[in-house]
This record gives structure tokens, C-alpha cells and sequence, in this order.
């Protein structure tokens, strides 16, 4: 027998495949929806369903957007020739909000991790070294993937794609310096922690 209406189950069910939400959790959220006496739910519905359907990927970057070039990469005052690269949009978030860099980025959207599954193909190398060839001059990549073994491999990964490029002094690629604790995410990383590690990046 069901104790719940299937409408709140279902609801629960979703809210549960959330990350870092549990069942027990999840339904603590939907009870709070279902008590609030000013439609919460529907506001929440309602955004949700907007944010489906205007935001898209930067078709330079791949940072989330509302229009089909982010404001950064449109920007006339970002420096063009660094492309800062990262797992996620929130390491873009992160980044920006610490005030100290200037320059472009490009959201891989992960990192190579054979564990899961993850291989090379299933990240945007093949755009990032589109990206890179589309850029007049010399150009800095800076490789800021977490402090882990995945990343690390993906930190490889990047410079074997770019070894050309390093040859001919056309691509520079460094690595944030290691003011982050290995296994950190840069999403939870503090601004002093992500200018130092900006700072003081080095030449791979």
C-alpha cells in the first residue's frame, strides 16, 4: 500500500538523483514545497523550465550562456591568447570570482577517468584544439584541472595533443601551482587559494 501520493513519490525520486541527496533529504525538500503557502514549487517549476529551454554552451568555450557566444569570449578586453581549461562551468565561477584573471577559458566538461568510464572521447579535445588553432599568435593554455590522479592524466593528455605546437613555440601550456591540496575541487577552492595557484603556475 502507498502511504504517498505518486505525484510527491515521484517528485522525491527526482529530487534524490540530486548530488549529495539522499532519499531522507529529498524528501525534506518536497515537504517544504508542499507546506509553502506561496507556490514555491510552481516558481521553481516555472525557472527550472526557463532555464531548459534559453540557456545553451558557449559554441567558443562551452560555459554555459544565453546567447550563442558567452559574455567573456565576447568581451574586447579579455586577453585572447590564454585559455584557461577546466572541468566545469562552476571552476569558471570559481575563477571569476577570485578577480584575477583575465584571460579566456574552455569548459572540457570532465576529465579522463578510466574508472568511470571516461575516456577521450567522451571530452572536448578535438573543439579545444580547434579552439587553440582559431587564436592569431602565441597562446597560453592553462591547464586547471583538480589536484588528482584524473586530472593529472587529463593535464598529460592535453600536452601530448599540443606537442607540435609546444615544438614550435607556438603553445605554451603551464599547470596551477600546487597551492591546492591534491584531491581538492576548485569549485570549493577559496580566492587567495585560486590567486596563488594563478600566480604562481609553471611551464609543463
Amino acid at each position: 500500500m502507498t502511504v504517498l501520493p505518486k505525484s510527491v513519490e515521484k517528485v522525491i525520486e527526482e529530487f534524490a538523483k540530486l548530488p549529495g541527496v539522499g532519499p531522507k533529504s529529498a524528501a525534506r525538500m518536497v515537504y517544504h514545497f508542499l507546506r509553502s503557502p506561496y507556490k514555491e514549487a510552481s516558481k521553481l517549476a516555472d525557472m527550472l523550465k526557463l532555464m531548459d529551454e534559453q540557456v545553451k554552451f558557449c559554441k567558443e568555450c562551452f560555459n554555459l550562456a544565453d546567447s550563442e557566444v558567452c559574455a567573456i569570449c565576447d568581451s574586447p578586453v579579455r586577453d585572447k591568447q590564454k585559455v584557461c581549461v577546466v572541468e566545469e562551468s562552476l571552476d569558471v565561477v570559481a575563477f571569476e570570482k577570485s578577480g584575477v584573471y583575465n584571460g579566456t577559458y574552455f569548459v572540457l566538461g570532465g576529465v579522463i577517468s578510466p574508472a568511470e568510464g571516461v575516456g577521450a572521447e567522451e571530452l572536448r579535445f578535438k573543439e579545444l584544439k580547434v579552439r587553440v588553432k582559431s587564436i592569431e599568435g602565441n597562446v597560453e593554455i592553462i591547464v586547471a584541472t583538480n589536484p588528482s590522479l584524473e586530472g593529472e592524466a587529463t593535464s598529460n593528455y592535453i600536452q601530448d595533443m599540443f606537442k607540435r605546437e609546444i615544438k614550435e613555440g607556438r603553445v605554451i601550456i603551464t599547470r596551477l601551482a600546487m597551492g591546492l591540496p591534491t584531491g581538492a575541487d576548485l569549485e570549493y577552492a577559496d580566492q587567495l587559494t585560486l590567486k596563488r595557484a594563478l600566480e604562481g603556475r609553471v611551464k609543463v
